[in-house]
C-alpha cells in the first residue's frame, strides 16, 4: 500500500511540476528571444534530460561493479528508444483526440516539418555511429566520447542560429509565479522553472523506484523491469511535457522537446559511457538500437514529406511493444 501511495503521489507531482515547467520554460524562451522550436529543443530538452543524464553519470562513473555500469549503458540506449516510439505515439494520440477541442478540422501536425526532418537525420547519423561502436572493441574507443560532446555542442549552436516564426504560439499564458504581470520578472521565470525542474527530478527518481518495486512484486524479472519499465518511467517528464503542450495546441514545442531530448540522449550519456565502460552491446541492446533506428527512419520519412497527420505518429509506439515482447521472451 505504501509503494502504491508513493507511486501515485510521485506521478501526480511529476504532472503538476511539468505544468509549471512548461509555463516557465516558454517565458524563459521569450526572455532569451528564442523561437518555439529552439525553446523546446534546447531549453526544455536540456532541463528534463539533465536528471536522466545524471543517472548515467552516477552509474558509469561511481558504479563499482560491471552490473552497475551496465545500467548506465542501458539508460543511454533505452532513453532514445522510449522517446522515439512511445513519446511520439503519445503526441499522435493526444493531438487526434483533442482536435475538436482545439477547433481543428483535421489532425494535421502544425510544425516546421523541414526542421524536424533535419533533426531526425542528424540524430540518425549520430545514433548509427553510436550503435556501431557498441559492436566492436578497440583501444581508442573511449576517446571518441569527445566527438559526441562536440556533436551536441554543434547541434545547440545550429538550433540557436536557426529561427522560425509561429504566430499560433506567440501568445503565452501568464507566468504562474506572477499571474498578474504581462511581462514577468526574469528572476521569477528562473525560480519557477528551476523549482519545477527540481520537483520533476526528485519525483521522477521516486517514481522509477516504485515502478521497480511494483514490477518485482508482480513477479516480473529484474531484466524486464530494468530494460522495459524503468526507461519508460525515466522518460516520463518529456512525455508529460509533450502531452501538456499538445493539449494547448502547441505541438511545435511538444515535438521539439522530444527531438531535443533525443539528441541529448544520443550524445551526452553515450560520451560518459564511452569514457568509463567498454561500451559493448548484448542482444537486448542491439535490438533496442535497431528498433530505435527503424522508428527514427520512419519519422524522418514522415516529416520530410511535409504534411504529417497525427495518426501517422501512433504506429511507432508498437515498436516499443515489440521490444518489450523480445525482452520478455529472452528472459522468460
Amino acid at each position: 500500500m505504501l509503494t502504491t501511495l508513493w507511486f501515485l503521489l510521485s506521478a501526480g507531482a511529476i504532472y503538476a511540476a511539468c505544468e509549471y515547467f512548461v509555463n516557465g520554460i516558454e517565458w524563459l524562451g521569450r526572455k532569451f528571444r528564442l523561437d518555439a522550436t529552439a525553446t523546446g529543443t534546447v531549453l526544455a530538452a536540456f532541463g528534463t534530460a539533465l536528471p536522466e543524464s545524471a543517472v548515467t553519470f552516477i552509474a558509469v562513473v561511481l558504479g563499482h561493479t560491471p552490473e552497475q555500469r551496465d545500467i548506465g549503458v542501458g539508460a543511454a540506449l533505452g532513453g532514445p528508444l522510449v522517446l522515439g516510439t512511445i513519446a511520439y505515439a503519445v503526441v499522435g494520440v493526444a493531438l487526434w483526440s483533442n482536435r475538436r477541442r482545439l477547433q481543428r478540422e483535421s489532425a494535421m501536425v502544425k510544425v516546421d516539418s523541414v526542421r524536424l526532418a533535419r533533426d531526425q537525420r542528424w540524430f540518425l547519423s549520430i545514433f548509427v555511429v553510436k550503435c556501431a561502436l557498441g559492436l566492436v572493441a578497440f583501444a581508442l574507443k573511449p576517446w571518441l566520447g569527445v566527438l559526441f560532446l562536440a556533436a551536441y555542442a554543434l547541434y545547440v549552436w545550429r538550433e540557436l542560429r536557426t529561427g522560425d516564426t509561429s504566430p499560433e504560439e506567440e501568445a503565452l499564458e501568464p507566468l504562474k509565479f506572477q499571474p498578474g504581470a504581462a511581462d514577468p520578472a526574469l528572476w521569477r521565470v528562473l525560480a519557477q522553472s528551476g523549482l519545477a525542474l527540481a520537483v520533476i527530478a526528485i519525483a521522477s527518481r521516486v517514481f522509477v523506484t516504485q515502478i521497480e518495486v511494483i514490477g518485482l512484486a508482480l513477479g516480473l524479472s529484474a531484466h524486464i523491469v530494468a530494460l522495459v519499465l524503468s526507461p519508460v518511467a525515466t522518460e516520463l517528464p518529456e512525455t508529460v511535457n509533450a502531452l501538456i503542450w499538445v493539449r494547448q495546441g502547441k505541438e511545435r514545442l511538444a515535438l521539439a522537446n522530444i527531438s531535443g531530448a533525443m539528441m541529448i540522449q544520443a550524445t551526452i550519456p553515450s560520451s560518459l559511457a564511452l569514457f568509463f565502460t567498454p561500451w559493448l552491446f548484448d542482444a537486448p541492446l542491439i535490438v533496442a538500437g535497431a528498433l530505435t533506428t527503424v522508428a527514427v527512419a520512419y519519422l524522418w520519412w514522415l516529416f520530410q514529406r511535409g504534411h504529417v497527420n497525427a495518426r501517422w505518429l501512433v504506429p511507432v509506439g508498437l515498436l516499443y511493444a515489440l521490444f518489450a515482447a523480445f525482452v520478455a521472451w529472452r528472459f522468460a
